[in-house]
């Protein structure tokens, strides 16, 4: 197509990102559609009105200047760590954990917003200390107080893998700024040494629950080891080309539970089989793919670092999700990211492509604060 024919504003978004995003949202949409037995209500049409808004929001972040994200920063992991600590005082309560503030008109989950915000202010901290502080220990424990304040009070509601994606996203940052593999050497062999004392004493009885039946979710096939029994049973019965859309009996019949949220992907598996899954994952490697390659190609220190752990927080999510369906990890809640029915889940991760895309912006217009 002739250069001009194009307007610039529709020619200078990343499409090599939003149309995966766009093919990837429409097929959760069908799966979502499917699991209503053949109907866009309640989840297909709410999912695609959310993708829509939330990909507009993501256009906004893009636009945004490097120095405005340094600038917030701090202010916003404040404010949030006070949003955290009124929902343990006054936040709603539902399933049996307290996450939520009630707006009136919305129901607000900070710790979801907390997701992206640690990322952002691991970047800032330790693009103010210079490269050579990050062997010292001056390195470590502010950062450390950074993520201990959030991430206790998530385990407080409990959220116990909404805090470990908090964590996950902190610990990319600082193993990618360059802090010392014998710290995270050290800190793995601790946490080994004190799992099984934090198993049997922090731990809430149904996340030991969950603990045991991952590691034997055949003990108990209609109890606790159900949720994995099902899905397994929906992934292997799709075989290599799937039952055929609409036709798969487990999530039409029941069987497999939160068919439209967690086990979304089993729900796809049991109708588009090993095809479906592969083309799935084909599209979640082009995301993560260019994720990385923003991150390597940023113009600075702050948007390297900012990119690449806004890459890991959304594989933590693809990668957590895949292996709890296939009963590779523990069922934490983790839902697919744009495939699974949900707000909170696509809303983050939408703020960490569009924190991304401004990115890779900067890389291409410059980092001032009008860029």
């Amino acid at each position: 197509m002739r250069a001009g024919v194009i307007p610039a504003a529709i020619a200078r978004q990343p499409w090599g990102i939003i149309l995966p995003l766009c093919v990837l949202n429409g097929f959760g949409a069908l799966v979502l559609y499917s699991a209503a037995s053949g109907s866009w209500t309640p989840w297909a049409i709410q999912h695609l009105i959310r993708f829509s808004v939330f990909l507009l929001m993501a256009m906004v972040i893009a636009r945004l200047p490097r120095d405005l994200f340094k600038l917030a920063a701090y202010p916003g992991y404040i404010g949030l760590v006070f949003l955290l600590m009124l929902v343990d005082l006054i936040g709603a309560v539902g399933g049996g954990s307290q996450r939520w503030l009630n707006l009136g008109f919305m129901q607000l989950q900070p710790s979801e917003l907390m997701k992206p915000a640690i990322v952002l202010v691991f970047a800032r901290f330790y693009d103010g200390l210079p490269p050579a502080m990050t062997q010292s220990w001056r390195s470590l424990m502010p950062a450390a107080g950074l993520l201990a304040v959030p991430a206790g009070l998530v385990m407080l509601q409990p959220d116990l893998g909404t805090g470990l994606a908090i964590t996950f996203g902190a610990v990319s940052v600082m193993f990618l700024a360059g802090l010392p593999l014998r710290w995270f050497l050290g800190a793995g062999a601790a946490t080994a040494a004190i799992a099984p004392v934090a198993f049997f004493t922090l731990l809430h009885d149904y996340q030991r629950n969950r603990v045991l039946t991952f590691l034997d979710p055949e003990s108990d096939p209609l109890g606790t080891g159900y949720h994995i029994s099902q899905s397994k049973i929906a992934i292997g019965s799709g075989g290599l080309f799937g039952k055929g859309f609409g036709q798969g009996s487990q999530s039409h019949l029941e069987y497999l539970p939160e068919a439209h949220t967690d086990f979304v992907f089993a729900t796809m598996a049991e109708e588009w089989g090993l095809v479906g899954m592969l083309a799935v994952l084909f599209v979640f490697m082009l995301i993560l793919r260019w994720g990385w390659r923003v991150a390597q190609n940023a113009p600075d220190r702050f948007s390297r670092l900012l990119a690449a752990g806004m890459t890991c927080t959304v594989f933590f999510y693809v990668a957590i999700n895949l292996l709890m369906v296939v009963g590779l990890a523990p069922v934490v809640g983790i839902p697919l990211p744009f495939m699974s029915h949900g707000g909170s889940s696509m809303m983050t991760n939408m703020i960490c492509l569009g924190t991304i895309m401004a990115v890779d912006r900067w890389s291409r217009r410059g980092t001032g604060l009008a860029g």
